[in-house]
């Protein structure tokens, strides 16, 4: 069985729980406390150097870390990644854009806030995070707001990956409130079949 090597608040290990159970995949999840180091034990970076989560362990042995890389792994031969080139390459764009606009801003700042304190630098930065987050929220809504999904007329692994982090920016200090289309694409999102939050293990 596939082995998850995850830590249950984490938007990027949820990412691939989401998409494992959307699929109907069997997957053994293995909880590794991020704060508590337990993804810097030797027995761990033996598994992934970067000392991150997630991480799987394929059947035969085989591992394979980074979230974008992992949903694609899984998404291969699916729905949740098209097959035409040109529509495959744009869900692969908004996976970069998650990972270089949306995850640096509005996942940080909600992992700050998590696991405070906060001092005065600290603070500074966050206000700068939570305005980038913002516009990368802007960003999103205005994409969203003549089409239901972010590429072609199905959910794909884009969705995925962007909702992870965007249903719980509210613990990053973000108001959702204003990016009507963003709101309705999330309740889109919590409707799909056999969807789970991210507290579900």
């Amino acid at each position: 069985m596939i082995k998850l090597y995850d830590y249950l608040p984490s938007g990027n290990g949820y990412k691939i729980r989401l998409l494992l159970t959307r699929l109907a995949i069997p997957f053994e999840r293995i909880e590794l406390d991020f704060d508590a180091g337990e993804t810097r034990s030797a027995e761990f970076l033996a598994r992934n150097p970067t000392g991150r989560i997630p991480l799987v362990e394929l059947e035969d042995g085989t591992y394979l870390s980074e979230s974008g890389a992992i949903l694609y792994y899984f998404a291969q031969n699916t729905a949740f990644l098209p097959d035409d080139p040109l529509t495959r390459a744009q869900v692969l764009q908004w996976i970069f854009f998650e990972q270089y606009e949306h995850e640096p801003n509005i996942a940080v700042a909600r992992y700050w806030l998590l696991h405070g304190p906060i001092d005065d630098e600290k603070r500074r930065a966050l206000a700068e995070k939570q305005t980038r987050g913002l516009a990368v929220l802007a960003q999103m809504d205005q994409h969203l707001s003549d089409r239901q999904w972010f590429v072609s007329e199905a959910c794909s692994i884009a969705d995925i990956a962007l909702y992870a982090y965007t249903h719980v920016a509210a613990e990053g200090g973000f108001e959702l409130a204003p990016f009507g289309h963003v709101n309705a694409w999330l309740a889109r999102m919590a409707g799909q079949p056999r969807h789970i939050p991210i507290t579900e293990g």
